[in-house]
Parts: C-alpha cells; structure tokens; sequence
C-alpha cells in the first residue's frame, strides 16, 4: 500500500516511519500513513507563523467563503469519509454517516460565525476626569493553533479545531489520533482545495509523546485537545503561557424520575450508553432511577439494550460495533470483573471477545467502585436505585469528573435544581447526557476540562479581545 504522507505548511511529504492503521473490527491492516518526526513538527510550526501572516489579514467573507467551500467538499465527499472512519475506527456506518452529516454543519456554522466576530463600544465617560473618552473593543486572531484529535470523532472534533481556527483568521496543526489519522489528512486536503493559503494548514500524525515538542513550543498561541483527562491536565502543565481549551473524559449521570417517560428513556439511554461502544466523553454510564419506578425502567431498559445489533461496523444495520483496540477492551473489561468481585451482577452483556464488548448493564453497584468512579469509555452502565432527587442530584454530583448530565422528568422545578446544583458544564433535560449539536457550547468542569467547544465559543477562545480609547479632547476640533 501507498502510505499517506503527512502535511506540512500545505505540502504532501512522505517520511521514513511508517504506521499500520488497522481495522478494529478484523485487526486486519487497512491503510499506512506516514508519521511525523521532530523535523516535520519544527517545519510545520514555522510554516503556521508564516501563515499566520496571511490568515490574520483575510476579510471575514474570504474566512467565511473558504468555510463554504470546505463544508460542500465534506458534502460531496461523504462517503468516502464515512469509508474512511468505519476502516480506521470501527465506528459503524450509522453512526459515521451521522458524524460526516455533523462536521458539515460544524463547518458551515463557523463560516456564518466567521462573519460574527463582533466587536463592542465603551463609554468611558463615567467621571469628570474621563470626560471625552470612548472604548473601542474588537477581537484579533491569536495566532497558531494546535488542534489534538482523538480517535472517537476523528473527523468532526477535528473540524471543532480546524473551522473555528480559520473562521477567527488563525493559522491551524491538527495532530490527529495515531489509530485515525486518515480522516484528519483527508481534512487537510480540502482545506487546501477550498483555498486557505496552504502554510497556514498541517496535519501531523504522530505519537502522543512526540506532539509535546508542539504544546511546548511559544510559538503556538492556542492549545484545543480533546482526549484523556490524565494527558489533557499534563498537557496543560507543560503548554507554558499559552491558552489551552481542555474536552476531556466523564462518567456521565442519567436520572430518571417517577414522572418521567420511561419509554422515551430507555430507548435512549440504550442509545446513549451504547454508541460507538460507549466510546464517547458523555456516553451514559451511570444510570439513577426513582425507586419507585426502577423495577419497570431497568426493565424496559434490558429490553432496548437487547434490540440493538451488534456486530460487524460495515453492516448498514449494525448498532454497536467493535471497540478501538484489544487494550482499551480489555482494560474496560476488567472494571466490571473487579466490579462483580465487589458484590455487583449483571443484567445483560458483560462478555469480551476480541474488541467486542457485548453491551452490558449492572447493578447492585457504590460510588466507590471504579465502574462508577472512573470513566469506563466503554459499552458499560449501571443502574442504582435512588429514593429523593436530592440524592440523585448528590450520587450525580459525585466524583472528579463534570461535563454533563441527562434529567428525565416532567417537574419544571427539579429541572431548574438540577441546573442550579448539578456540577457540570451541561444539563439535558429530558434527553440523555449524550445529546450535543455542534453549535451549541460544549465543555465541563472540574476534572473534565476547561473552557468551551461549538464554533461561536471557540472563536472567542481562538482570539483575543484588545481594547482602544480614544480621548475626543485630545484632537484638533
């Protein structure tokens, strides 16, 4: 096989070392692609400065326009890219088709938000002494931004990264996930057919270790990563002066109240803890039901946890398809083993074979063990019993992680609790934690990161904001 060749400042380059990027799903080897050694990654950051003295001066209709363009590229070339993330990632086809679908509109999102990046004015005028003076507020482009994609959405966080960058007028590095680089590299190549000035755009795959040579370096001015919480805080502390933008991991709540519709829930607690084999930031891991309903909602939830196809990602009606890797499996795996042997059971699923993990409900949990302290990334929820929303909120609210929260009830006051007390950067109300459109603001706290992903929000972290007052007095009438 041919290997993909990195990208460096707009220009296709093939390198020595080359990785094998294998089909989760078989283990067999779908594609090589080339990896970036230091030389590429100091190459490609004096190629964003250079860029960034073009991009910083493109009018907001040239930003806008070359969004445009970039989305009806991601149109038209859809299907191969739904090819591309089933082969390299496992994902099935359902829900491929369903992220190709999003990063066009992340795309098309920021082209509109690129004509937005508004400005303000200040009257200063608030004492006798400031008599004359105004503030004029507008924001200007940061500069370089390094993009980290993980492999779970490698091709719509990617564009989280990218269409923000070039829609506040930024140069860009996406450092792609070594196990999915082949759709960031695909990004690379229509973001130069789309007519962004091609210094100002890299693509670098390579290990994780090796990109820390990129948050080191002061010439990068923003940091966007996604990925483990334990490597997004070390990140954070190695960037140096930077900005960072941090989407890390969760072990996201559900409650369900007694006046809930529990049908409605099940079917999408099912949907929201179990695709892309629970490997998704705010999959539903943990599962809080009313007691007084919690015999019938786990049993409507078995039911629709049953119903989904497992198997092989290219089957057009597969539901759950395999994990990314035989290690992360098992790694999941092991937390419901060490679960059972602390007095949990399980309800349904809890086998491993090879990458698939069949979808697997618990019960019978505590807050201390790791299937509910931890992020399981995995196709694992369980299931405990509460008996005041109180209680819910508290279990809820429970542990290091925040990011955010599904609340099943038709009570408009515990809904306004729960956004009051609930410790996360997001409540859903009547839908599960899983739900995100890619314009609204995405991001958590506590251990699950800090600042906000969704292109309006984004941009306002990829500039800076920079202050005028002129002095009406001091000029010649």
């Amino acid at each position: 096989m041919k290997p993909y060749p990195v990208l460096v400042g707009g220009v296709a380059r093939e390198t020595e070392v080359i990785t094998e990027v294998r089909f989760p799903y078989t283990g067999e080897v779908y594609a090589h692609v080339c990896m970036a050694g230091e030389a590429e990654l100091e190459e490609s950051v004096a190629a964003a400065c250079r860029g960034f003295l073009q991009t910083k001066r493109l009018p907001s209709h040239a930003r806008s326009r070359i969004l445009g363009i970039l989305a009806d590229e991601i149109h038209r070339r859809a299907e191969e890219l739904v090819r591309v993330m089933v082969m390299e990632g496992g994902k099935t086809r359902k829900f491929a088709t369903s992220e190709v679908g999003r990063a066009e509109i992340t795309v098309r999102t920021a082209a509109e938000e690129a004509k937005r990046v508004y400005g303000e004015i200040l009257p200063l005028d608030l004492s006798e002494d400031t008599e004359g003076r105004t503030g004029y507020l507008q924001r200007f482009p940061i500069g370089p931004v390094l993009g980290i994609v993980p492999f779970n959405f490698p091709l719509n966080l990617a564009c989280h990264k990218l269409a923000p960058a070039i829609a506040a007028g930024n140069s860009i590095i996406l450092k792609p996930a070594s196990a999915t680089p082949i759709s960031s590299l695909l990004l690379g190549e229509m973001v130069l057919s789309a007519g962004f000035p091609p210094e100002a755009i890299s693509v670098v795959p390579c290990p994780g270790s090796r990109a820390e040579q990129l948050v080191r370096d002061p010439r990068i001015a923003f940091l966007s990563f996604t990925g483990s919480c334990a490597v997004g805080w070390h990140l954070r502390e190695i960037a140096g002066r930077k900005k960072v933008s941090l989407e890390l991991g969760g072990n996201a709540a559900v409650i369900v109240h007694e006046d809930a519709n529990l049908d409605l829930a099940a079917s999408r607690i099912a949907t929201g803890g179990f695709v892309n084999a629970g490997q998704v930031c705010i999959s539903v891991q943990r599962v809080l039901i009313h007691r007084p309903v919690y015999d019938r909602m786990v049993e409507k939830l078995i039911f629709a946890v049953k119903a989904m196809k497992v198997g092989d990602p290219c089957d057009p009606a597969t539901d759950i398809g395999p994990m990314i890797d035989r290690e992360k499996a098992e790694q999941a795996y092991a937390k419901v083993q060490e679960a059972l042997g602390q007095g949990a059971r399980i309800l349904t699923g809890g086998t491993l074979d090879g990458t698939m993990f069949a979808p697997t409900v618990i019960a019978g949990t505590t807050a201390a063990m790791r299937v509910n302290r931890e992020e399981v990334f995995a196709p694992v929820i369980s299931v405990t019993p509460y008996d005041e929303f109180a209680d819910a909120i508290r279990i809820a609210n429970t542990g290091d992680y925040g990011l955010q929260v599904g609340i099943f009830t038709q009570n408009i006051n515990r809904a306004m609790r729960a956004f009051e007390e609930m410790a996360v950067g997001g409540v859903i109300v009547n839908d599960i934690s899983t739900f995100r459109t890619d314009q609204m603001p995405y991001g958590g706290v506590k251990g699950s990161g800090t600042g906000r992903e969704g292109p309006r929000y984004a941009i306002e972290e990829m500039t800076e904001l920079k202050l005028m007052v002129i002095n009406r007095k001091g000029g010649v009438e």
